[in-house]
């Protein structure tokens, strides 16, 4: 029997209909022939509930402890989801990850997976039952409870769908797939029905929330196909599997953005190699995450940096960078919180010459100020004013004809 790992997310069950409706979904895959394992959420708003009560207790709450409350979310999921499905005739069983044994390091609130044990799992499969597995959490090899961070299910179910040599792994949320734009920006964008893993990466890591980039990470290095489907319909969704050779025929996938993005320059420093490493060990020793970087020669001698990082991030890496302007003895060092990205992705990009020239054209046309530039084999980045991003991501997919 082929195997199929299923992902339901926090709004898959919210209520008690939501988890009726996900039991029918397993009911059917399980009843057309194959083995299933199903990673659930906490219902939704749960986590955040949760990390709540933590906080009305202390402003800092230990990351064990934490850990300790939120994998009590996922226990919910887990155990009503095995009685419905007993309701509908089928055998069921729950595990938590330390009864089957998800075994991560022992970092607290964004542990990473090491090994899984697979042998209960496999045990129950072939008892017949249905096997549900408390997903976003873990334990170390010293059966303390860890989490994975937000997003974490999707990894959960990635991980034991590798570990199992599942056929795919179906990932069930309120959408029904990956599109060429957001909807919200873009009301004609369509649904994409194939798409690399190397452009779901670069579209995860460029706005394109549907998919934690942890877990299509570990897809695309297992070869472990995704299916993205909607819970709340039957319809195929988008699948994120390896590149084949009719994809290449479409030259941009689709278009992303963020808005929580912001701006920092450190500007007419010496152009001296040290500095710039002097500049970026820094924050990355913060632990601050910088997306996008350019370098702007002053002159012969002088150089000025400029750098985005997230929203939530700018008021620490902005006084890291002001005391970095004063020891560098830079001309000024300034940022703001006014910028967005707007990205392009495709793989055919890899092979068609003048991409970047028509995607530059057409934010020209419409008036749209290009403050910075990145790019790869697969993706244009271009940062713009917030106020223009609407703007560009709809005459871009105008432009492409997505």
């Amino acid at each position: 029997m082929s195997i199929i790992v299923q992902k339901y997310g926090g709004t898959s069950m919210a209520n008690s209909d939501c988890v009726k409706n996900v039991a029918e979904k397993v009911v059917r895959s399980k009843r057309g022939g194959h083995d299933v394992v199903v990673v659930v959420s906490a219902p939704a708003g749960m986590t955040d509930h949760l990390v709540n009560r933590a906080k009305e207790i202390t402003d800092k709450p230990s990351g064990r402890e934490l850990d300790m409350i939120l994998a009590t979310g996922e226990q919910i999921s887990i155990s009503l989801l095995a009685m419905a499905i007993k309701a509908l005739g089928e055998e069921a069983i729950s595990f938590t990850s330390a009864q089957v044994g998800i075994f991560t390091d022992e970092n607290h609130n964004k542990a990473k997976i090491e090994t899984i044990d697979t042998t209960k799992i496999i045990k129950a499969l072939t008892e017949g039952k249905v096997v549900i597995i408390a997903g976003f959490q873990g334990v170390t090899k010293d059966l303390e409870i860890t989490t994975l961070g937000r997003g974490g299910s999707d990894t959960s179910a990635v991980a034991i769908g590798v570990a199992l040599k599942a056929d795919e792994v179906e990932i069930y949320t309120d959408v029904d797939g990956i599109y060429t734009a957001d909807p919200r920006v873009v009301p004609n964008a369509h649904k994409i029905h194939r798409i690399t893993f190397d452009e779901m990466l670069e579209m995860a890591g460029s706005g394109a929330k549907v998919l934690h980039l942890r877990s299509v990470e570990l897809a695309a290095k297992n070869h472990m196909p995704i299916h993205l489907r909607s819970s709340f319909n039957d319809e195929m969704g988008t699948y994120v599997m390896d590149e084949e050779e009719n994809m290449e025929q479409a030259l941009v996938r689709g278009v992303a953005h963020t808005t929580n993005n912001a701006k920092i320059t450190i500007a007419n420093i010496e152009n001296k190699p040290q500095n710039i490493a002097t500049i970026f060990k820094t924050i990355s020793d913060a632990n601050v995450n910088v997306d996008v970087i350019t370098q702007n020669v002053v002159d012969q001698n002088r150089i000025t940096i400029s750098f985005t990082v997230a929203e939530e991030e700018y008021d620490r890496a902005l006084r890291l960078s002001n005391d970095l302007g004063k020891q560098l003895h830079a001309e000024a060092v300034y940022g703001t919180e006014d910028v967005a990205k707007v990205c392009i992705i495709g793989v055919g990009m890899k092979t068609t010459p003048g991409v970047a020239s028509r995607l530059f054209q057409c934010l020209a046309d419409q008036g749209v100020h290009i403050e910075m530039v990145s790019t790869s084999d697969i993706n244009i980045t271009c940062v713009v004013s917030k106020v223009d991003y609407a703007k560009a991501v709809l005459a871009i997919h105008q432009a492409f004809e997505l």
